[in-house]
This record gives structure tokens, sequence and C-alpha cells, in this order.
């Protein structure tokens, strides 16, 4: 019963691999799993409702209210209800409408409704799985933070042989059980993660900033929310802010703000990942009028911010980890092993904006991880939820002390 007390809904999509949601709800009912099955209109064709009601039982939700007593099926409650969302399979049609944020019927409402994560296992013939279309709806939804269930090889209903085979149920189910195993794998471990750009005033309307979104350190948070760890948050003005119940989230703007919010807060965590870009110098003087445009030329002068991860370095206990970012333009590797080395880091991520698709502002990132022993991790370009989840895994790694072996109470 190693799902006993779990909330799943099935998301059950048209396409002949609909007949394996029978199975699927079988293992999932006999693992302890209460599970609510949607259909869409399509799905209807290829397994009958009164089936899938059978094996969960519960009744087969289809259409946004029943049209015999006009009760409304709530997509928000389900969404609220569910501990997770399995959508599988998940026809290509299904998936494009997931990536575009189209809401056409019940299974899709209660997707763009649902506060848990969600999992999604592709089905679909050769040719279609390979379009480029199905390939980048695939990474758009990875993007976001949704798990895909690889899709496997084999023999297809065209008569094809290729990938495009929704993965077997007991595999599925294996993804399901692992993922909540893995979810509070750290559940007595609390991080704090530092995001996003500050923006150091000129005067009330201008500022010195940088093209963070905040992309990057969202996933790093959200990853390790999933996994059970209780997060600090503290982002300067991004675009993006991870939305999870074990995230407390702490808005400032100024590398000043950041700099007092790190300190006073790492000596309550086990570790820091310092994943903001950080302004380095701030002005001088910041005039409380917007400055007025007097001749060709403005002369502002700027002085140094304080280094957070300098400090957090210097404070660091032995039962902690810091974890530091660094987005070089020239020597990479040697700029960025000369930073971990100064400032203390047990880690340090490096970018290069020599690198297509990876920096700021982009959903996928490439990176590598480097040790105190200038030992390297190279992650290929993927998604920055996939990035984060390698980074989290190399951490856990590292420090047997964050699976509980050995570690000391704060």
């Amino acid at each position: 019963m190693r799902l006993k007390g779990k909330h799943i809904i099935l998301g059950v999509t048209g396409g002949i691999a609909a007949y394996k949601a029978a199975i699927l709800i079988r293992l999932l009912v006999k693992e302890g799993a209460e599970v609510k099955v949607i259909m869409t209109p399509l799905a209807k064709e290829f397994i009958t409702p009164l089936t899938l009601a059978t094996l969960s039982k519960n009744p087969i939700l289809i259409d946004f209210f029943n049209p015999e007593n006009g009760d409304w099926n709530s997509h928000v409650d389900l969404g609220l209800w569910a501990d997770l969302y399995l959508i599988a399979p998940a026809s290509a049609n299904t998936m494009a409408k997931m990536a575009n944020g189209v809401a056409d019927n019940l299974l899709l409402t209660t997707y763009l409704s649902a506060k848990c994560p969600v999992m999604v296992a592709p089905a679909m013939d050769l040719d279609m799985y390979n379009h480029p279309a199905t390939q980048r709806n695939i990474k758009v939804l990875q993007s976001v933070g949704n798990i895909v269930i690889e899709a496997a090889t084999g023999e297809l209903a065209s008569g094809l042989t290729g990938k495009g085979r929704m993965e077997e149920p007991e595999n599925i189910l294996t993804s399901v059980v692992d993922f909540f195993l893995n979810e509070n794998r750290f559940s007595n471990i609390k991080v704090l993660v530092t995001s996003g750009p500050t923006f150091e005033p000129i005067d009330p309307v201008r500022f010195i900033g940088n093209h963070s979104s905040g992309k990057m350190g969202s996933s790093l948070a959200e990853s390790l929310a999933r996994q059970g760890v209780k997060v600090v948050f503290i982002t300067g003005p991004a675009k993006v802010i991870p939305n999870h119940p074990n995230v407390e989230v702490i808005s400032v703007k100024t590398a000043e703000e950041m700099y007092n919010a790190a300190l006073s807060n790492f000596p309550s965590v086990d570790g820091a990942i310092m994943a903001a870009a950080v302004a380095d110098y701030t002005p001088t003087i910041v005039s409380n009028s917007k400055i007025k445009r007097e001749g060709e030329e403005l002369t502002i002068k700027l002085k140094p911010t304080k280094d957070i991860a300098a400090s957090l370095g210097k404070t660091k206990r032995e039962d902690q980890f810091l974890v530091g970012f660094a987005l070089e333009t020239d020597n990479e590797f040697e700029n960025a092993y000369k930073k971990l080395k100064s400032k203390n880091l047990d880690f340090i991520v490096l970018n290069s904006l020599k690198d297509s698709g990876a920096g700021f502002s982009c959903d996928t990132n490439k990176v590598t991880v480097i040790d105190k022993e200038n030992k390297r991790l190279s992650i290929d370009l993927k998604s920055k939820t996939e990035v984060a989840n390698e980074i989290v895994d190399f951490i856990a790694e590292k420090f047997d002390w964050l699976r509980g072996e050995g570690k000391s109470s704060l």
C-alpha cells in the first residue's frame, strides 16, 4: 500500500492506448490510492466510462456538468483535491492544447487549475511523436514543471514499429511511487535560495538592473520543494515566482535588501543556493526626484555592493552547504573556480553567454557544476526544470547528512 492516502486524478485522452488506463487504475487502487478519472469525450470511443468507474470506485467525469441533474463538476475543486494529476494516455492533440493553454474540455480546465504536480505519459504514432511540433510541446510542458514519462519503443497500432507507445502501466506505477517517495526525501531540510535580478535606483523612475527572469532560481526552489525541502526564497523583481506550499517568498528590490535578508536567514537553514543575479555596483547617490535631462552627458558614480555569497561563506558552518552561480563571458572555468575558492563555496554553477539557449530569460539552460577539487559535472541543454533537478541530485549525492545520515539539529 505504497500510495495509501494519496489522491490521484487520472486523465484519459482519446487513443488506442486508453485501454491501458483500466490496468493502471487497478494498480493505483491496489497500492492504496484514491483515483478519480477524467475522460475526454473522444476517450469514450476507446474504453467505456463504466469500466473505469467500476475499477476506480468513483464516478467518471467527462463534462463540465451532469446533464441529468445539472450538478457542476468543478475543475477548481478537483485541482485542489489531487496530490498528483496523471494524464495517461496523453494524445498529441491534448499535449498541444496543454502547452498552449487551451481549455475546451474538463480534463484541460482541470490541468490549468491544478495546484499539484502533473505527470504526462504520451501515446501516439511514430511520426506524430517525432514531429517537431510534438517535440516542442513536450519541451514546453517540461519547462513549466510537468513530469513527462518518455514514450516506449515497440509495435504501434498503425503497424509501424518505433517510439510512441504509452509506457506500460507497471512502469508508470513505478514512476508514481518513486515520485511520492522522492517528494519527502528531504522533509527535515531547509534551504535558502536567492533568485532574480536586483534593481539599484538612480532616481524614483530609473534604476540599474539586468535581464535575469528568475526562471532558474524558481526552478531550483520548486525542485527542492517538491522533494519536501522547506525553502526560503529571496527574490528580486523577477518575472517568475514559485508557487508551492513549501516555499516562503521574501521579496526584495536592491542588493542591500537581498544581503540583509540572506544574512538574517542563513543561520537557520541547512544550505543556500545563490542563483540571483545581484548587481555588483549601485549608485553612490540616489536622487529623491526624477533627474531632468540637462546637456549631453550624465555621470553617475557607482560603489560596490556587498558580496552576499562571500559573506555567507565566512559564516558557513560545517553542517551547511553553499552553492554559487557564475555567469561568465571570458575564461569561464578559471574565473568560476577562482570565485568558488575566494568565497568558500562548496560548488559553483557556471553559465556561459556563449552557449545558445542558456542564461538569462531562456526556458532552457546549459551549465557546468564545479566542486572544490575542480571536478566538473556538465549538464547539457535542457529545460531549467530538468537542470534544477540534476543540480539538486548532485548536491544530495555529495552531502549524506541531507538524507538524514548524521544531520545536525538546527
